[in-house]
């Protein structure tokens, strides 16, 4: 094994540059999908359940992924890059499509096919960066692209404000999509392919150490069933920081499920004084929860590159707890807040808890992984977001029937509960580098 070189910015920049494509898909889909299925006839309590196609194919599809990417390799598109395109090319239709579809059934249908398509070019892309970085880079790898995703999400929560202020309608018939969120889902089905094609052609991988052993161990396990025994096999065989950062990941997200799905109908009754879809109000309040997503996502790469620098005054640890706990207390104070321009304010603390978790978690976990197996393990780390986002899709709506009494502001509350309970767990993570990489280091 030998030490990878150190990157340029540039070298970084263009590696990561895909991820504003991505986003960019996946943004529309989380700031819009509420209003889209409310459109269509879908109830409010049943949102979470409607979305339940994120979690379960992120479960299914990224441990998959980075198997076969592990097992990647070809002297032209390397090991990553392929997927990143297949993600890419399969994502544009669904897009097209989402805000097209005949009916409740069909959208739902489109929200399976597109996220699983974010699923194959989202995973790669975490591995991406173990694969092309040495560790003391691995930090501002993970920031770098936070920086695209915080991009991607500000364009992409803006476009159908920003398409409405341009003239175009943001009301239609009942049960269509106005055109200010169909002209939106064009623009990201291309904005996907280009970003994702700039980090496929100007970034080169490196083959792996030795070809003879990659080769052999690929015969050795060809096959479905050496397939199968590897992937579920390898649960077993959890490093103990994954173990402990699942219990971060677990609240963080189910946190995050509960303000994405109920913020749109949140801010139309409180803010907009709206409950009917099709409403002029109604369609406003979900244009404005596109600008309060963007306002997080702003702060987000923003502050992007301010975490590596807090993470080596301080630690990794300390700077994930301190950020995910601003983003905790933020959430809470929606429940006071009925003016829609003061709910900007709470976006401010969700977006700096936003930038880090998109980098800090990963940071941690790549050094106690090891080297050949980072797509797998990354895909494995990925059951940690889905698992709580599953539970989310069952359990938020009886939470918000049974207990809530269907005052859905106070899904923001639950989200913010969770958020300060990860920012605790983070206390238990263990955090340390590679051991062969850092042994390199030292020598």
């Amino acid at each position: 094994m030998t030490q990878k070189p150190s990157l340029s910015f540039w070298q970084i920049w263009n590696m990561s540059f895909g991820f504003l494509g991505i986003q960019f898909g996946f943004m529309l889909q989380v700031t819009n999908i509420s209003r889209i299925f409310q459109t269509y006839g879908g109830e409010v309590e049943n949102l979470a359940l409607y979305a339940i196609a994120g979690p379960v194919t992120g479960l299914l599809v990224q441990p998959i992924i980075g198997y076969l990417s592990d097992r990647t390799w070809s002297p032209k598109w390397g090991r990553r890059r392929p997927f990143f395109m297949i993600g890419a090319l399969s994502a544009t239709g669904a897009l097209v499509m989402m805000p097209n579809s005949p009916s409740l059934a069909i959208a739902i249908g489109m929200l399976w096919v597109m996220d699983s398509a974010f699923n194959i070019s989202m995973e790669p892309f975490r591995a991406f960066v173990g694969d092309m970085l040495p560790e003391k880079q691995r930090t501002l790898g993970y920031a770098m692209q936070s920086f695209f995703i915080g991009i991607g999400s500000v364009i992409a929560a803006l476009l159908p404000t920003i398409l409405t202020n341009f003239g175009v309608a943001n009301t239609a018939p009942d049960k269509e999509i106005p055109d200010s969120v169909k002209f939106s889902f064009y623009v990201g089905a291309f904005a996907i392919v280009a970003a994702v094609m700039v980090t496929v052609f100007t970034t080169k991988e490196y083959p792996p150490a030795d070809m003879k052993a990659f080769e052999a161990e690929k015969q050795r396990t060809k096959g479905l069933w050496h397939a199968f025994a590897d992937i579920f096999g390898g649960l077993l065989k959890m490093p103990a920081t994954m173990i402990q950062l699942a219990f971060v990941q677990f609240f963080t997200w189910f946190g995050l499920n509960a303000m994405w799905a109920f913020m749109t109908p949140t801010v139309a009754e409180r803010a907009f004084h709206a409950t009917n879809p099709d409403s002029a109000e109604f369609q406003a309040a979900g244009n404005w929860v596109g600008v309060m997503f963007a306002t997080y996502s702003l702060v987000s790469f923003l502050v992007a590159f301010l975490l590596p620098v807090l993470a080596r005054l301080t630690s990794r640890k300390t700077t994930h707890m301190i950020s995910m706990a601003i983003g905790g207390i933020s959430l809470l104070s929606i429940m006071f807040i009925e003016d829609q321009y003061m709910l900007l304010l709470p976006m401010i603390g969700v977006g700096i808890a936003w930038a880090s978790l998109l980098s800090m978690p990963y940071a941690i976990l790549i050094g106690a992984l090891p080297q050949g197996k980072l797509g797998y393990f990354v895909g494995v780390f990925n059951f940690f977001i889905v698992i709580p986002q599953l539970v989310a899709s069952f359990a938020l709506g009886p939470i918000l029937t049974e207990l809530f009494g269907g005052k859905t502001v106070l899904m923001s509350t639950l989200a913010g509960a969770s958020f300060l309970i990860a920012s605790i767990l983070v206390l238990i993570v263990s955090d340390r580098s590679n051991p062969e990489e850092s042994r390199l280091q030292k020598s």
